[in-house]
């Protein structure tokens, strides 16, 4: 069976990893407990989780001219992904996520976007063929909407499936994001945000992805954490709920779930059920440290979340 194959425009970051008992106040120093450093970037994680399951994975995307680009484009290397258009940007800084873990698993996130930012239309339209020539897209808000706009464009016109995972929610959404995007995905806050409703329950989660629907989008998928997912089209309102686990860190959990959805979307498999596999391995990432560093391989997952 051949590979399935998920195109991935988006960032490419070095993650420095600080792990404190709790969230410092402001203007406080406090002893944190452990530091690492790890691959991380929203477009990279979804590309490397993507490929961990056995898809086909191209990465569009730039670094900086530095010994942390370098050592990025060889990770994606390493891991199978076609990083033939992953730029280096001369004189610019790679990007950067600044994390605070505490010890309940939860996180603050600061990204320094550097090369990130730099990306552009002209760097998408030179990956247009390994772009129609995948099943599913995959893009994020950690690089400039115009090359957002460029890779939804062509994804549409190719009749490859559009998931836009609405996160950092950083500036307000185009229009035409909503009008070209098969599967809108933000976490309960990123809607709140976009949408104004304040989400707390199904029933708001519900409102929210119908604010979604009218803006355009064919199909809503908000995540809700510990609670699963909630998937609203024209005519399905499906709660997917998640397994309990005890989380170690959150950190690219969303990165999980959206790299499996899209990795099992491309292999054939129905909505729900690629729903209900990306749910199952995001909580297993949740249960070791580091972002790529706790996504699981295929030779680590029970054969009923694995496709071939």
């Amino acid at each position: 069976m051949r590979a399935p194959g998920v195109c991935v425009v988006g960032s490419i970051n070095l993650d420095m990893n600080a792990y404190v008992h709790r969230f410092p106040r402001p203007g406080e120093t406090l002893h944190g407990t452990q530091f690492t450093t790890g691959y991380g970037g929203k477009g990279a994680n979804q590309a490397v989780m993507a490929a961990r399951l056995g898809g086909a994975v191209s990465m569009v995307g730039r670094v900086g001219d530095d010994i942390f680009g370098q050592d990025m484009r060889r990770n994606l290397a390493a891991e199978g992904i076609d990083a033939a258009f992953v730029l280096e940007s001369k004189g610019i800084s790679s990007g950067v996520a600044v994390i605070t873990v505490d010890d309940n698993g939860q996180n603050n996130i600061i990204v320094i976007a550097g090369a990130n930012g730099l990306v552009t239309p002209d760097d998408v339209a030179a990956a247009q063929a390994a772009l129609a020539g995948a099943r599913v897209l995959l893009c994020q808000m950690e690089v400039p909407m115009a090359a957002n706009l460029a890779a939804l464009r062509l994804a549409r016109a190719a009749g490859v499936t559009t998931i836009f995972n609405s996160a950092p929610v950083s500036s307000e959404i185009p229009a035409e994001v909503y009008a070209l995007t098969d599967i809108f995905c933000p976490n309960e806050n990123e809607a709140e945000l976009l949408t104004g409703v304040e989400v707390h329950t199904l029933d708001d989660a519900r409102l929210a992805a119908t604010a979604i629907l009218e803006r355009g989008a064919r199909a809503a998928l908000i995540t809700l954490g510990a609670h699963g997912c909630l998937y609203v089209t024209e005519g399905i309102d499906e709660h997917i709920p998640t397994i309990e686990v005890s989380a170690v860190d959150t950190t690219g959990a969303g990165d999980a779930f959206v790299g499996s959805l899209g990795y099992f979307l491309a292999a054939g498999v129905s909505m729900r059920t690629a729903i209900e596999r990306a749910n199952a391995i995001a909580a297993i990432s949740v249960q070791s440290p580091g972002t790529q560093a706790s996504y699981p391989r295929r030779v680590q997952l029970p054969p009923e979340l694995l496709v071939f």
